[in-house]
């Protein structure tokens, strides 16, 4: 367990302009926010709003026109290309939608690689598949599990190599309401138990009940969502301009 108080992600005015031309657009404008560990934040927003863009110069795969993006204390505009992918292999989970999990690989077998690729080849995946609720289905692949299944194993093999921060991208997509909410919750849970900072993307207001805090993407700033009470009190983290 991560128990360095220093910020897990901190965006300060960050602003990032894609396309050419006339079709250029400002996904993200002038965002700052803080995330600190243990702490689970939302973001929500229509299509096209800036949440994927917020999530890439986040998880070091995109960097801002402008601003500054640091996760645990390491600001990402120093890191080469190499590097880069090493520091998202080392301290950065993504969980994505529909699990995206390789269909060959049991479940077991999917977080022993994301060990591997992070130079770890000791991984003991038991222990992290059984923190999800999953430890039974380890010798199963992902054509084998439900949804909620293999939404589980993708969060396991986000945290098998410990990280700092967790990306999470609609995780209940293709979800019904009650496994939603198993997901999130399990987010939720391994937050606080882990001390990992959880940024998640969502379009399921249903869930937002099990974050700590709900920002909303509107053409490319950050705001506070309308009518969320907890959002409102506890926005002092983010600077939405």
């Amino acid at each position: 367990m991560n128990t360095d108080t220093t910020p897990a992600l901190e965006i300060v005015d960050a602003t990032l302009e894609l396309g050419d031309g006339d079709t250029k657009v400002r996904a993200l404008d002038h965002v700052s926010l803080t995330v600190q560990p243990g702490e689970f934040v939302a973001i929500v927003g229509p299509s096209g709003s800036g949440k994927s863009s917020l999530l890439a110069v986040a998880g070091a795969l995109s960097n801002p026109d402008s601003g500054s993006v640091k996760v645990h204390g390491t600001d990402l505009s120093t890191l080469s290309r190499g590097a880069a992918a090493k520091f998202r292999l080392e301290n950065i989970g993504f969980v994505f939608q529909s699990g995206n999990l390789l269909p060959s690989l049991t479940a077991a077998d999917q977080l022993r690689l994301a060990g591997r690729l992070a130079g770890n080849r000791k991984v003991d995946p038991q222990p992290v598949l059984d923190s999800v609720g999953m430890a039974h289905r380890a010798k199963n692949r992902p054509g084998n599990l439900s949804g909620g299944e293999r939404q589980r194993v993708g969060i396991a093999r986000a945290l098998v190599n410990d990280p700092t921060l967790l990306l999470v991208d609609e995780p209940t997509a293709a979800l019904d309401r009650r496994r939603s909410h198993e997901v999130v919750q399990l987010l939720a849970d391994r937050a606080r138990d882990g001390n990992v900072a959880v940024v998640m993307v969502t379009h399921d207001h249903d869930v937002l009940e099990h974050c700590d805090r709900v920002l909303e993407m509107v053409d490319g700033r950050l705001e506070a969502l309308a009518g969320w009470a907890r959002a409102a009190r506890t926005l002092d983290t983010a600077s939405p301009q």
